[in-house]
């Protein structure tokens, strides 16, 4: 099979397409010809080292989430059969043609939706969920604000809170800031010409916000904390600034009863990222069936120009997730 492959750390240009062997199914695996693979940050990391010799699933090859077509049912597996159209995360191995997938982290692409739209929801729309309701536990009415809202996951944040009854208040550039209040955002606050604290101060008249949806890190932190209301939680998602390293104002955190979650899909075991797909699915996969959320796919590229869609999304500017086309879709 064709598949996306490196022989070491670097820059995009290290992606090749090579012929791989098709992986073999377990009792409790299901076999898909992936149609088309969400692109993802962690693919970037991965692929430049950030996570070492890590292994964080069972196939050495990039890609984390895809949608296609069944081809092969493990003889555990009582509930799907062969043709099902699913999307699904993997540990690992989304990046070709056929790929190998625990039953417990697929769902049924709902009708109406295509593969290649499907290949963008899993990841974006399962740690959204998990962060904005399992996490921050966002209630209708309460106020909210998310940041790098016009990418894959924070899109996805945008619309479930909004769906949830919520006031969104978002970060993004002035270029987006139409695209993001398309998708439900009461205010949009341009990162690179407008200070943010200062924004959600005015917007909440000093009161701040219940909660902060967070991918960027660095000195973030401290602002998107002095943001956060009294008992106010901040969900931290990435560190898209590349700064893990920065300080903390406890004395605020203690007095103000502030609470702080780290969430990562790709750090955790099967069982909780399981878990995970069961709560995306019972919450969010009736919404996305309604229509009341929708994958925002930013651009749709063939799965040999793979190493192009990761400098896509390192140059940033784009809106919504990046998806590589592998099969029909």
């Amino acid at each position: 099979m064709r598949a996306i492959a490196y022989d070491r750390f670097g820059p995009p240009e290290v992606l090749r397409l090579v012929e791989a062997p098709a992986p073999r199914p377990r009792p409790n695996d299901l076999l898909v010809r992936v149609a088309a693979a969400g692109v993802n940050r962690a693919d970037l990391m991965q692929r430049a080292g950030f996570y070492g010799n890590q292994a964080f699933g069972d196939s050495h090859l990039l890609g984390l989430e895809l949608a296609g077509e069944v081809i092969e049912v493990g003889p555990g597996i009582t509930d799907m059969r062969v043709g099902d159209r699913v999307m699904a995360i993997v540990g690992g191995g989304a990046y070709a043609e056929i790929a190998r997938v625990d039953r417990g982290m697929a769902v049924r692409v709902p009708d109406g939706l295509s593969l290649i739209q499907a290949a963008g929801v899993m990841e974006a729309f399962t740690t959204a969920w998990e962060a904005v309701v399992n996490l921050a536990r966002v209630q209708p009415g309460q106020q909210v604000l998310i940041h790098a809202a016009a990418g894959g996951i924070g899109s996805a944040a945008v619309q479930i809170a909004r769906s949830l009854g919520a006031i969104v208040y978002a970060t993004a550039s002035a270029q987006r800031a139409a695209d993001v209040r398309d998708l439900g955002a009461a205010a949009v606050i341009d990162y690179h010409g407008a200070d943010f604290e200062a924004e959600v101060s005015h917007l909440t008249q000093s009161a701040g916000v219940a909660a902060v949806i967070d991918f960027i890190g660095g000195n973030y932190l401290a602002r998107n904390l002095r943001s956060l209301a009294r008992g106010g939680t901040l969900v931290q998602v990435g560190i898209m600034s590349g700064d893990a390293d920065t300080s903390i104002p406890l004395d605020l955190v203690l007095h103000n009863h502030l609470r702080l979650f780290g969430t990562v899909m790709k750090s955790r075991t099967p069982e909780e990222k399981s878990a995970m797909v069961g709560r995306f699915a019972a919450g969010a996969l009736p919404r996305l069936a309604r229509r009341e959320i929708r994958p925002v796919i930013d651009r749709i590229l063939p799965l040999e120009r793979a190493a192009e869609a990761h400098q896509k999304m390192e140059s940033g500017g784009g809106f919504g997730k990046i998806i590589l086309a592998v099969g029909e879709g």
